[in-house]
């Protein structure tokens, strides 16, 4: 359901608070009737990212345990990141799963493009599903070493109610690949 609605006018951005990794904006907007608002967000930096459900040939999910500052525990999740500057968000994806868990995908196939908080973020994450996986390693940019958790596929949606899988965007991969996963069947 698309609408018609003017986009509102940017009459001023002022970068207000920084950091080694972020940057915050500030937004005076003017909407189409008139009022004006400000708004802040985060500002855009030009790189997305891809996060990817990799499924074995004898039926498990591939998730990883690391330690996520934010919530300051141990988060279990999907294999996930940045795309490099000339990468495609396939090789990113193929080069996150080596670098993450240690295999390769013969077959990616892109599930959704989602923006986490887009009142505040811009950038755009790939979901992707994995399949005919392949063993190799490329060295990674993590602190530490990895858990990698094998989950069974036919316990997947056991998943949700585990307490240390809480990523809103692991989540909804996992919802996009089960479906998908079903329509392969």
């Amino acid at each position: 359901m698309a609408t018609s609605k003017e986009k509102p006018q940017i009459l001023s951005a002022e970068v207000v608070a920084q950091s080694r990794l972020f940057k915050i904006e500030s937004l005076d907007l003017r909407f189409s009737n008139g009022v004006e608002r400000t708004y802040e967000r985060m500002k855009p930096s030009g790189r997305n990212a891809v996060l990817i459900v990799p499924v074995t040939t004898q039926g498990d999910l591939l998730l990883i345990r690391e330690y996520s500052a934010g919530t300051e525990r141990y988060e279990l999740g999907f294999p996930k990141g940045l795309i490099d500057q000339g990468e495609t968000p396939i090789e990113a994806a193929n080069r996150e799963l080596k670098e993450e868990i240690g295999f390769g995908a013969n077959k990616l196939q892109p599930l959704k493009e989602v923006v986490l908080a887009p009142s505040y973020f811009s950038s755009r994450m790939t979901l992707f599903l994995a399949q005919d996986l392949y063993p190799e390693k490329l060295e990674g940019d993590e602190p530490e070493p990895l858990d990698i958790v094998r989950w069974p596929l036919a316990q997947a949606e056991e998943l949700l109610t585990h307490v240390d899988f809480s990523e809103a965007r692991s989540i909804t991969a996992l919802f996009l690949a089960l479906k998908q996963l079903a329509r392969e069947e």
